[in-house]
């Protein structure tokens, strides 16, 4: 992993404007008060025993708190929000905002920092896509506050 370049993304993401509408990006995903990059991707695991995905899972964490390491030193200790409970009420019906609803149905939780200026959160998660398909380092950021 690129820590400077996972670093001047989010960066990037917290100056960019947020658009009006949903649309894909150079790096992931926009929408209206949200941003979510794909730092990074693993292969996929059409051709593994579980063995790999294992060992990926652990690699992506271990990024993930890498990663966090060099943000803790711009805004503090994170903390760490599960999003099971937001994947729970999405189920149940509730209206969950975006880009919290989506994330919440493949990263189980995320390193969250709240931005004073400008007036962000970013967060740190891990996407646990199903069986074969590959992991993502993702980078978000919001200006929708947490459910």
């Amino acid at each position: 992993m690129d820590i400077a370049k996972c670093l001047t993304v989010i960066d990037m993401l917290c100056a960019r404007e947020f658009p009006a509408g949903h649309g894909r990006t150079e790096h992931g995903e926009s929408g209206p008060g949200y941003h979510i990059a794909a730092l990074q991707t693993s292969g996929d695991f059409w051709e593994d025993d579980g063995t790999e995905r294992e060992a990926t899972a652990a690699q992506y964490e271990a990024d993930r708190d890498g990663l966090t390491e060099r943000l803790t030193s711009r805004w503090g200790p994170p903390q760490r929000f599960s999003l099971r409970g937001v994947l729970l009420r999405t189920m149940e019906g509730e209206d969950i905002q975006e880009p919290w609803s989506r994330l919440s149905e493949h990263v189980p939780d995320v390193h969250l920092w709240k931005a004073p200026a400008p007036d962000r959160w970013i967060a740190l998660g891990v996407s646990h896509g199903p069986g074969e398909l590959p992991f993502q380092l993702l980078g978000i950021v919001t200006e929708i506050d947490p459910p």
